[in-house]
């Protein structure tokens, strides 16, 4: 169930967002050691966003997944960030990532929860 929500002001374009979001789905997957079948990417682009009292380009991340390990976070900040700054960008000092270890009865799925 790992997903993942990027929101940024940067637009990705159209012939490149399948792509885009398939190296998303493809790294993630790697990182968590997870099945892709399971990942969810999320992309919000063109958005609204002010970093650091200025509009250039930058990034709000949101990453849930069950067991999350903590002591990880910090490799996957780095892969995320490199990857957002190759393909959009974006420098990683105006990328903001929020991790998220929901307990397995508060996200669902299938008509139930994990």
């Amino acid at each position: 169930m790992p997903t993942l929500r990027l929101l940024t002001n940067v637009q990705v374009p159209a012939e490149e967002r399948t792509g885009f979001l398939a190296r998303i789905s493809r790294t993630l997957a790697e990182l968590l050691g997870k099945p892709e079948s399971y990942v969810m990417v999320v992309l919000e682009d063109r958005r609204d966003m002010v970093f650091a009292g200025t509009p250039e380009p930058a990034a709000y991340l949101e990453l849930k997944s069950l067991g999350l390990p903590e002591s990880e976070t910090a490799g996957y900040s780095r892969a995320l960030c490199d990857l957002l700054a190759e393909a959009l960008g974006i420098p990683a000092e105006r990328v903001y990532i929020e991790f998220t270890a929901p307990q397995r009865h508060l996200f669902g799925w299938n008509r139930g929860t994990f």
